[in-house]
């Protein structure tokens, strides 16, 4: 024997239901309004079926009679229906201005819903591109901030000196060229033609009488 298996959702129900009795549930297109009570029919026409179980039964009703496509349905004039689909009770204009609230509300709840989830979406996107010019900005005062203060007019550059081979002499300040600009330097070694002067840095540079000036 084949093993039916649970309607456990919403939509499966109300599909299961459709099926069962199309002469009162649709699945799509215009619901017709139920008949007051037809829950309790549902139950005994539904008690030995097993795919269904009365809770999951009662929350699809719930769900099917507050979908929008219903609460349009239930007008003043129109007929409730049973099962069968036979017409036993008509609304009354009390019942239908209650469905016609209960839609409004429920449109203008979604409604309000979705505009707020626009605007939400607007506003962070308004924030993220206002936080990242904010942070640009805090950056840049940043830069602005750290930058070197003016400096006065350069003083003169001393003209170099070249210094005689005879003048060297281990301790004597001198300044040394390397690369285009000259350091002042201190001589710490004389090894012939190999001078090794110690920069103010601390580094200690070999160089060639050349390079050194006074």
């Amino acid at each position: 024997m084949e093993t039916e298996i649970k309607k456990v959702t919403t939509k499966e129900i109300i599909s299961y239901l459709a099926e069962k009795f199309p002469a009162c549930f649709s699945v799509e297109g215009p619901a017709k309004p139920l008949k007051v009570g037809i829950f309790q029919d549902l139950a005994e026409q539904l008690a030995e079926d097993e795919q269904v179980s009365k809770t999951r039964l009662r929350q699809a009703l719930r769900h099917y009679t507050s979908s929008w496509r219903y609460l349009k349905s239930v007008k003043a004039g129109a007929f409730r229906v049973d099962l069968a689909g036979e017409q036993v009770a008509e609304i009354d204009k009390e019942q239908a201005d209650y469905a016609a609230k209960t839609l409004k509300e429920s449109q203008e709840k979604f409604g309000n819903k979705k505009s707020d989830d626009s605007q939400a979406k607007k506003s962070y996107k308004g924030t993220k591109v206002s936080d990242k010019r904010s942070d640009k900005n805090k950056q840049n005062a940043k830069f602005k901030s750290v930058k070197s203060p003016k400096r006065g007019p350069k003083k003169p550059v001393e003209p170099l000196k070249p210094v005689e081979s005879d003048a060297l002499k281990v301790g004597t300040q001198v300044r040394v060229k390397v690369g285009n600009s000259p350091m002042p330097a201190v001589i710490t070694e004389i090894a012939g033609s190999d001078i090794s002067v110690q920069l103010t840095s601390g580094m200690i540079v070999k160089t060639q009488l050349e390079h050194i000036f006074l």
